[in-house]
């Protein structure tokens, strides 16, 4: 009697605990255009080789999409994001899409099957994301034009960019 309670208060404890963690996660909104939070700056290579940085964007507001190829998830959200490339690519909104622990050959081929229109990177051995304390794909991260996160999400929609750039029509 005594050792079926103890089982059932630790699976209690164990519940409660798994709950409370899963509470303390991101929460939509956290970020705010007062929070000064900078982007972790990188340097990746594309699906062709060459190299590039982050910070080579300065002055332009940014779009960054982790994901992977073998995540539905992600393939969800690519037409809400092409949509959004289409729209504001052209008013200075830079897009990078950065597939995690994958083979460039494999990331070059899915990006190639599904048209990419944007950037696309190749974090092979995670530590882009790890640097980004992404827990999962997808993840979205909206910066301003001096790097500063002033959103993050699991979907591109919750993003709201059209609240950040409201001019771009």
């Amino acid at each position: 009697m005594v050792k079926k309670k103890s089982v059932l208060v630790l699976a209690g404890l164990f519940v409660f605990i798994s709950v409370a963690l899963a509470f303390g996660q991101y929460k939509p909104g956290m970020f705010s255009r007062r929070d000064k939070i900078q982007a972790p700056d990188f340097t990746l290579r594309d699906i062709s080789g060459k190299t590039f940085r982050l910070s080579s964007l300065r002055g332009n507001p940014v779009i960054i999409f982790f994901g992977a190829t073998w995540c539905a998830a992600c393939r969800g959200e690519m037409p809400y994001y092409k949509y959004l490339y289409q729209k504001y690519a052209q008013q200075g909104l830079k897009f990078i899409y950065i597939d995690v622990n994958e083979s460039t050959q494999k990331v070059a081929r899915f990006a190639r099957q599904n048209s990419f229109p944007y950037l696309v990177l190749v974090d092979e051995d995670g530590s882009i994301a790890t640097d980004y304390n992404i827990i999962g794909v997808p993840t979205v991260f909206l910066l301003d034009k001096d790097r500063n996160i002033i959103g993050i999400s699991h979907r591109v929609a919750d993003l709201h960019v059209d609240k950040f750039f409201p001019a771009i029509k």
